[in-house]
Protein backbone atom coordinates (compact mmCIF):
# COMPACT_ATOMS: atom_id res chain seq x y z
CA UNK A 1 0.00 0.00 0.00
CA UNK A 2 1.40 3.41 -0.95
CA UNK A 3 0.90 6.70 0.82
CA UNK A 4 -1.23 9.45 -0.66
CA UNK A 5 0.96 11.90 -2.63
CA UNK A 6 -0.69 14.87 -0.87
CA UNK A 7 0.22 13.37 2.51
CA UNK A 8 3.82 12.84 1.38
CA UNK A 9 4.12 16.54 0.58
CA UNK A 10 3.66 17.44 4.25
CA UNK A 11 5.28 14.53 6.10
CA UNK A 12 8.29 15.54 8.17
CA UNK A 13 10.52 13.90 10.74
CA UNK A 14 9.00 14.43 14.19
CA UNK A 15 12.46 15.10 15.63
CA UNK A 16 14.24 17.51 13.26
CA UNK A 17 11.15 18.56 11.23
CA UNK A 18 13.02 17.88 7.97
CA UNK A 19 11.94 15.94 4.88
CA UNK A 20 11.92 12.16 4.67
CA UNK A 21 12.57 9.64 1.91
CA UNK A 22 9.66 7.25 1.27
CA UNK A 23 10.62 3.69 0.37
CA UNK A 24 7.20 2.36 -0.64
CA UNK A 25 8.54 -1.06 -1.63
CA UNK A 26 10.19 -1.52 1.79
CA UNK A 27 7.38 0.10 3.81
CA UNK A 28 9.10 2.92 5.63
CA UNK A 29 10.14 6.56 5.66
CA UNK A 30 13.80 7.38 6.19
CA UNK A 31 15.54 10.42 7.66
CA UNK A 32 19.11 10.38 6.28
CA UNK A 33 20.21 13.28 8.50
CA UNK A 34 19.48 11.42 11.74
CA UNK A 35 19.78 7.94 10.19
CA UNK A 36 16.38 6.85 11.43
CA UNK A 37 13.68 4.89 9.71
CA UNK A 38 9.98 5.05 10.49
CA UNK A 39 7.74 2.12 9.61
CA UNK A 40 4.52 2.49 7.62
CA UNK A 41 1.88 0.07 8.98
CA UNK A 42 -1.29 -0.55 6.99
CA UNK A 43 -0.73 2.67 5.07
CA UNK A 44 -0.21 4.75 8.22
CA UNK A 45 3.21 6.27 8.96
CA UNK A 46 4.30 5.62 12.55
CA UNK A 47 6.20 8.85 13.17
CA UNK A 48 7.13 8.25 16.79
CA UNK A 49 10.74 8.91 17.74
CA UNK A 50 10.62 6.14 20.35
CA UNK A 51 9.60 3.60 17.69
CA UNK A 52 12.09 4.73 15.04
CA UNK A 53 14.84 2.32 14.07
CA UNK A 54 18.45 3.50 14.03
CA UNK A 55 20.33 2.69 10.83
CA UNK A 56 24.03 1.80 10.68
CA UNK A 57 26.53 3.16 8.15
CA UNK A 58 26.19 0.27 5.69
CA UNK A 59 22.39 0.46 5.66
CA UNK A 60 22.50 4.25 5.35
CA UNK A 61 24.74 3.94 2.28
CA UNK A 62 22.45 1.27 0.77
CA UNK A 63 19.38 3.43 1.30
CA UNK A 64 20.95 6.51 -0.26
CA UNK A 65 22.13 4.47 -3.25
CA UNK A 66 18.69 2.90 -3.61
CA UNK A 67 16.99 6.30 -3.42
CA UNK A 68 19.34 7.67 -6.08
CA UNK A 69 18.84 4.68 -8.39
CA UNK A 70 15.06 4.66 -7.93
CA UNK A 71 14.56 8.41 -8.15
CA UNK A 72 13.19 8.65 -4.62
CA UNK A 73 12.92 12.33 -3.68
CA UNK A 74 12.46 13.98 -0.26
CA UNK A 75 8.88 14.46 0.90
CA UNK A 76 9.35 18.22 0.49
CA UNK A 77 12.07 20.73 -0.32
CA UNK A 78 13.72 22.02 2.82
Amino acid sequence: MTLDPMLLEILACPDDKGPLLYFADEGYLYNPRLRRRYVVRDGIPVLLVDEAEAVDEAEHDRLLASAEASGIRPTFDA
